[in-house]
């Protein structure tokens, strides 16, 4: 009888699974820099200086659909700073796309843009705008400053509740329903907005679990970061709306739009820091309407050594030597990684906001993205990285 059980138990365990599970390791232990001259391995394409690498993929597909999770894992390979960072996904090589347009062979095309400016952030027909994976921000130098042996001064920022610094940060994250560019043959791409040639070590992997779910369609709709030579950081949200039209060829069935926002630059005034409402439009119907916002940045610390560090008065009930709880004045480590920020932390992944749309009709339909951001003067670079696409039925 207990043979059976462990039988039907394996056997259970096998079929909720699935029996063609497997993980593949996209990039491990890679280099994203900033470097005329960093080498990549033969399999890698070394873009923007060493700040973007793409790969090629071969996923049999899945007939019954897979789920299917992102795992990257983000090392300092000696920047001390916290990055934007993204995993992104294109298929279609015969397109204009990232590849083609940094090695200089393609342009962006004009209507790609918005009044003419700010290309490669729409999808249109001549376009294969990358679609977003994963958004994650760098921590403040973890693994590389997280030796307090190499790096003493370290262990003066590092508050109490903080046993130790850790040698690595690991985001995790369901993108099932990217499914339909994550199997086949495609391209994946990581990206940080990295200056120096130390850069950061990335390891990224997929994981299809190989249990059925029913199969989806994506549809790109726009995307702002800069992963491409030409592109413009999108302080453009200042100036204009973000508003595209894209033409359906049949009706579709359980529609869902997923919007990914995240905002940046500007100091201690600008659009990181100040509290700004995001409102996305989807036929002149708002959809989304909230204020992208983190306070939980504190939670992060462990994974943010090289963050830089201030003191903070305060006022606390605390213990004296004859265990009385008195008042006292206290003098307590505010690092910069602690501050909260528009929809993200040091050392972070930005979920995705998504909403049903329901059953949409063959035809033309329109996004709007409005966020009244704040204009750059000087080198103050605001500037709001908003990424959105149409997941629906097959």
């Amino acid at each position: 009888m207990k043979q059976i059980l462990v039988a039907l138990f394996l056997f259970s365990s096998i079929y909720s699974f699935g029996q063609n599970a497997k993980t593949v390791k996209v990039f491990e232990n890679a280099l994203v820099n900033f470097s005329e001259k960093g080498e990549a391995p033969a399999d890698v394409i070394r873009l923007q200086s060493g700040r973007l690498l793409v790969k090629k993929i071969h996923i049999p597909e899945y007939r019954k659909g897979t789920d299917v999770s992102v795992e990257i894992t983000i090392r300092s390979n000696g920047d001390p700073w916290d990055k934007s960072g993204s995993c992104f996904v294109f298929k279609n090589e015969d397109l204009i796309n990232v590849i083609n347009v940094a090695q200089g062979s393609k342009q962006l095309p004009n209507e790609s843009g918005t009044d003419n400016n700010y290309h490669g952030i729409k999808a249109v027909s001549s376009y294969d705008l990358p679609v977003e994976i994963l958004r994650f921000m760098t921590p403040f130098g973890v693994g590389h400053f997280s030796d307090e042996q190499k790096y003493p001064n370290m262990k003066y920022g590092r508050p109490v509740s903080v046993p130790k610094w850790e040698d690595k940060v690991v985001w995790q994250q369901d993108v099932s329903q990217l499914e339909s560019l994550l199997t086949g043959t495609f391209y994946i791409g990581i990206w940080i907005d990295t200056w120096t040639d130390k850069g950061y070590l990335a390891d990224v992997s997929l994981t299809y679990s190989g249990r059925p779910r029913p199969k989806k369609v994506v549809t790109p709709l726009v995307n702002t970061i800069y992963y491409v030579n030409g592109q413009k950081i999108p302080d453009l949200f200042a100036k204009t709306t973000l508003k595209h039209d894209i033409t359906l060829k049949k009706d579709v069935k359980n529609a869902e739009l997923y919007y990914i926002t995240t905002g940046h630059g500007g100091h201690s005034g600008g659009d990181e820091f100040i509290k700004i409402k995001n409102s996305v439009f989807f036929n002149s119907k708002k959809v989304i309407d909230f204020i992208p916002w983190r306070d939980d940045c504190a939670a992060f610390r462990r994974f943010n050594p090289s963050s830089g560090v201030w003191t903070r008065k305060d006022t606390a009930f605390a213990y004296n030597e004859n265990y009385e709880r008195v008042k006292k004045a206290v003098e307590e480590r505010l690092a910069s990684s602690d501050l909260s920020r528009s929809n993200w932390c040091p050392g972070s992944a930005v979920v995705p906001e998504n909403v049903s749309l329901g059953t949409l009709k063959k035809g033309k339909h329109t996004i709007e993205i409005v966020i009244p951001a704040t204009a750059n003067t000087g080198d103050q670079q605001n500037h709001w990285l908003v990424s959105s696409y149409l997941v629906s039925d097959k």
